[in-house]
């Protein structure tokens, strides 16, 4: 004696309307007392089913690489939620560590558009070139200015076109050293 169709669904792991279907599409056969064999049944829908379309099993299920589990630890981090241990993550710290991240894309985005954030690149080269034309205009400054200082001073302008070239340059060696960490 088989089971019913409620029955088998239950053993099967499926709707009763699943069931239905695979009776209707051939791929479970009922006996002739109107009941299904558990063992028949699940040969055939087995062997007649296809596995595309079916639930994945722990076998389909293809390993989570390394790097994706430390990057949802770091974001779980990040977000002040629970980090579990070296254990497997679960699929709810995963999704989480999804969610937290598709929070923080979408908060970046808005503030760009809202004009709060720059482009890096496009900053560090900007303070490039203002350093660069800050500093080529402190190397020309002593040509312009040594001829009225020598009058004012009464001495040679040659010598106070040195003098402060000297100075200006060691002052311009002393701002090189400062680091500057837009990062």
């Amino acid at each position: 004696m088989g089971l019913s169709i409620r029955g088998y669904a239950r053993h099967r792991g499926v709707s009763e309307a699943a069931v239905r279907k695979a009776i209707r599409a051939g791929r479970v056969a009922k006996e002739t007392d109107g009941t299904i064999d558990p063992d028949k049944a699940d040969a055939a829908w087995q062997a007649r089913s296809d596995p595309a379309r079916g639930r994945p099993t722990a076998l389909k299920q293809k390993p989570v690489p390394r790097a994706a589990i430390e990057s949802v630890r770091e974001t779980l981090a990040e977000s002040g939620t629970p980090v579990p241990g070296s254990g497997a993550m679960t699929y709810l710290q995963a999704r989480t560590a999804n969610e937290v991240v598709k929070v923080q894309t979408a908060r970046l985005r808005l503030q760009r558009l809202k004009g709060e954030l720059v482009d890096r690149a496009r900053a560090a080269t900007q303070v490039f070139a203002l350093a660069r034309a800050e500093r080529d205009a402190w190397l020309g400054w002593p040509t312009r200015v040594a001829a009225l200082m020598a009058a004012e001073l009464g001495s040679d302008s040659h010598t106070v076109q040195t003098l402060l070239e000297r100075h200006v340059r060691q002052h311009l060696e002393g701002l090189s050293e400062i680091d500057v960490d837009i990062g």
